[in-house]
């Protein structure tokens, strides 16, 4: 079996395929395992994974990796998947951008969001590196700064909550009065000490070598004010792009996979969990993934091997 896609639904997929007695090839264009977890917000608190009131991005995807090891999938990392052959038999070949073949009896798709790229500071390109940062890799690093976010979601709420107590001052700005962050974490956020500066914008970032200051304005009133601040976190969004994926013979809409209930996408034999799927009633959540790659591994083991079981038992042995 196939997994494209290294995040934490295509890991626990691995795990899950070596459970059933497949072998697998794990393939991202990340050099690092962990797709968005690994990349953007190792140190990040992430409290909808079942089991953990609490656990770092760097933590989870250490145990998933762990979990996964004594299966032995063979990972290309570095490596994007570029096109996907169905052959005759039912099987097919994933050439990547390296141009290795692997043929495989089946594929999960479970690429996240796809190609990620974050959304541009306006007028704040020039101080990239020199102060200005998409995501915190590391919280330490903001160690006794004076830090502002701008933004609205999840990622600049955590990021706010978890700078709490590291950076000497942070302020939020968002330019509008309503979050597109969890209710929980707002309501943390509007408890804590941290500043927070609703319908506000940058409007200039000042700095000679690096950030000294952030001139910002209030977009109902125009009125200005300048924030000495000498870290911004720019937490916007990201531009997904599905790449190559929109070439394969599937289904997509918009940014999505559609797939049934078996998580089956609509080439036979072709599977996807995760963010990248689309259905009815779907809910983007890290543990909604790994129930959707259990399905999508149980069903592609059957579609392997037409003799087998979907429901293969519990694996407590109960």
């Amino acid at each position: 079996m196939s997994i494209i896609g290294a995040g934490p639904t295509g890991l626990y997929a691995a795990y899950y395929a070596g459970f059933r007695g497949l072998s697998t090839a794990v393939i991202d264009s990340l050099t690092e395992p962990g797709g968005q977890v690994t990349a953007l917000y190792p140190e990040k608190d992430i409290f909808d994974v079942a089991g953990f009131p609490a656990v770092k991005g760097k933590e989870l995807i250490d145990r998933l990796v762990e979990q996964t090891a004594p299966y032995e999938p063979n990972y290309l990392l570095g490596h994007r998947a570029d096109d996907l052959v169905r052959h005759g038999d039912g099987t097919f070949t994933v050439t990547t951008s390296h141009g290795d073949e692997v043929r495989t009896k089946s594929v999960v798709i479970t690429g996240g969001i796809g190609h990620f790229t974050p959304r541009p500071l306006p007028n704040g390109e020039h101080f990239v590196g020199r102060g200005l940062v998409y995501f915190v890799r590391a919280l330490e690093s903001m160690r006794d700064d004076d830090v502002l976010i701008v933004g609205g979601g999840d990622s600049a709420v955590d990021w706010a909550l978890n700078l709490e107590g590291i950076a000497r001052t942070l302020t939020l700005i968002h330019r509008r009065d309503r979050f597109r962050a969890h209710e929980d974490s707002v309501t943390k956020l509007l408890a804590s000490s941290v500043e927070v500066l609703t319908y506000t914008e940058v409007s200039t970032i000042e700095g000679a070598h690096g950030i000294e200051a952030v001139e910002v304005f209030d977009n109902r009133t125009d009125e200005r004010r300048t924030l000495k601040v000498n870290k911004v976190v720019a937490a916007l969004g990201f531009k997904s792009d599905l790449g190559p994926l929109r070439t394969w013979d599937i289904v997509i809409d918009g940014r999505s996979i559609l797939v049934d209930t078996r998580m089956q996408t609509t080439l036979n034999g072709v599977f996807a969990a995760g963010d990248i799927t689309e259905y009815e009633g779907k809910v983007r959540l890290i543990s909604v993934g790994f129930g959707e790659a259990a399905t999508a591994v149980n069903n592609a083991a059957v579609y392997i091997d037409p003799t087998a079981r979907v429901f293969p038992g519990h694996s407590s042995g109960g």
